[in-house]
């Protein structure tokens, strides 16, 4: 399905680029350190799929609305982290999924800094639609207002504190 929201936000990472690692960040990150990066933010850990990718599973809670996160890689670089994922969406209405797309660059800035993107894509799948259908609700714009003014406070909220978690580790050589 196409996007149905989608939000970008930056934050300043004051190490080199060559010290940063997304990938290793992303599939490493431990409950406690991921609960830190936001207020909704309740857990995480690490599986792999049948076929050996790596998946970070997250849960959260925006809006009200409670997301089981399987994001899978789909892009494994050390500037360039992208995961994929079916989410579990559990609210009021009911059990349904989203499909939730989360990337993380980093650029270089200068040879100390670099500017950290993270960029999530929320599609609709057909059962949430029949979700919202079967509960009366047909006005998708207003849902997908407020849906992107959640996922945008969200990603301000993390973005910095995820920054913040990274640049701890990149400056202690863990990935060199």
């Amino acid at each position: 399905m196409d996007s149905f929201t989608e939000s970008t936000a930056t934050d300043i990472i004051n190490a080199p680029l060559e010290t940063i690692n997304l990938t290793e960040w992303l599939f490493t990150l431990k409950d406690q350190e991921y609960q830190e990066c936001s207020s909704s933010h309740i857990a995480a850990g690490n599986s792999l799929t049948e076929d050996g990718l790596r998946m970070s599973i997250n849960v959260e809670q925006i809006a009200g609305n409670m997301l089981i996160q399987h994001y899978i890689e789909d892009i494994s670089k050390r500037e360039h982290c992208a995961v994929n994922s079916v989410s579990d969406s559990l609210s009021p209405l009911g059990h349904t999924t989203l499909i939730i797309k989360w990337e993380l660059k980093v650029k270089k800035l200068s040879d100390s800094s670099c500017e950290l993107s993270n960029h999530v894509v929320i599609s609709l799948t057909e059962h949430f639609i029949q979700l919202l259908a079967a509960a009366g609700v047909s006005d998708l714009e207003t849902i997908r207002i407020g849906m992107k003014d959640n996922l945008e406070a969200h990603n301000k909220e993390e973005t910095p504190l995820f920054a913040k978690n990274i640049q701890k580790k990149a400056l202690s050589g863990i990935w060199n």
